[in-house]
């Protein structure tokens, strides 16, 4: 247990299951109030959460240990999911749950693209394959 806790397969499938109730959440939390709105909840209840966690494990750190690179990237970084989560939250306001999130996944296909052209990043075939399925897959269920 304790080297699957030490894993990054251990936290992807946390992170896709507290995505999926994210979905879940965030279709029932958005009803009759703006999305914007709901975004700023959650975003704040997410800060508050975060401070807890650094406070509880020790993690805080110093803001100018961040080098200007770091702090660059991790300000477009924020600002990329702010945009992100606007966008789902007025997606799920709109659709349904089961078909906004299979389209929200088509990250999946971008990451690995732009992983690829920008980072250097290197697939397999079958890892390539796998990539046209989950395009394949999200838009199936997106549309059907």
């Amino acid at each position: 247990m304790r080297n699957m806790i030490f894993s990054w397969q251990f936290w992807a499938i946390l992170s896709a299951c507290f995505a999926a109730l994210t979905a879940v959440f965030a279709k029932v939390g958005v009803s009759g109030i703006g999305s914007d709105f709901a975004t700023f909840v959650r975003t704040i209840v997410i800060l508050l959460a975060l401070a807890i966690m650094l406070s509880a494990t020790g993690g805080w750190e110093s803001f100018s240990s961040l080098s200007t690179k770091s702090t660059l990237f991790l300000i477009l970084s924020g600002l990329a999911t702010g945009a992100s989560w606007i966008c789902y939250f007025r997606a799920l306001k709109i659709g349904q749950a089961s078909q906004v999130a299979p389209i929200d996944k088509m990250s999946v296909v971008l990451v690995a693209i732009f992983g690829a052209l920008f980072l250097g990043e290197h697939l397999s075939l079958g890892g390539w394959l796998g990539v046209g399925f989950i395009a394949i897959g999200a838009t199936l269920v997106a549309l059907f």
